[in-house]
């Protein structure tokens, strides 16, 4: 793994996001339709992170909901809560990206030498179906996954913070541990998609030439 010490959305945060399958993504990578073939959500990654490559540009449309906001806003709340809950120091992170593979992560947090956390601040129907189901929402799964994978951790803390819920429905902590052979067989799966963007940048790279 290799750190990359940059505030989260700064300018050097974005440059070493170039071109890479970044956590807040995987999802999007692992997408198919339900008769197997790939989604839209997937063909788009894929062009979106060959035409990074080729520009040197972010293509990420910048575009911020209020949703969004809310939780960039919340953050340093949730982690103060997070902190006050369970004891634990949280250690903030930039970028970190694979030693050899085109992908990254931007956990919200180390813990010690094993944990990480990912904090949420979702709508409060949401955060009210998490603390009914108690367990890891399966929405968030493939950003677990890769997170773990990126930094070789032993565990992640999905962490969901609602202010308007009275005490104790604010914080809802839900734990995935590290399982190896899932991480043996995502690693698989992200080496196909970085071979199918790289394909797809030699194409782009044929094509300029064509019309050149």
């Amino acid at each position: 793994m290799i750190v990359h010490d940059c505030a989260q959305r700064s300018d050097a945060w974005l440059t070493a996001r170039l071109g890479k399958l970044n956590a807040s993504r995987a999802g999007d990578m692992l997408a198919t339709l339900k008769n197997g073939s790939e989604a839209a959500s997937r063909r788009d990654l894929r062009v979106q992170l060959c035409l990074e490559r080729l520009t040197g540009q972010s293509q990420e449309n910048g575009y911020i909901n209020a949703d969004m906001q809310r939780g960039t806003d919340l953050e340093p709340e949730a982690l103060a809560a997070y902190e006050a809950y369970t004891g634990v120091l949280v250690v903030p992170m930039g970028y970190c990206a694979h030693d050899t593979l085109a992908a990254g992560a931007s956990p919200d947090g180390f813990i010690g030498d094993d944990g990480l956390v990912e904090v949420k601040c979702p709508r409060a129907a949401n955060h009210l179906a998490y603390l009914k189901a108690q367990s890891v929402p399966k929405e968030h799964l493939p950003q677990l996954v890769h997170q773990l994978w990126i930094t070789e951790r032993k565990w992640v803390d999905l962490v969901s913070f609602d202010p308007r819920w009275p005490e104790p429905l604010r914080l809802f902590i839900a734990r995935y541990q590290r399982n190896e052979d899932e991480i043996a067989l995502y690693q698989q799966t992200v080496e196909r998609f970085l071979a199918e963007v790289d394909a797809e940048y030699e194409s782009v790279l044929a094509l300029m030439e064509t019309y050149a």
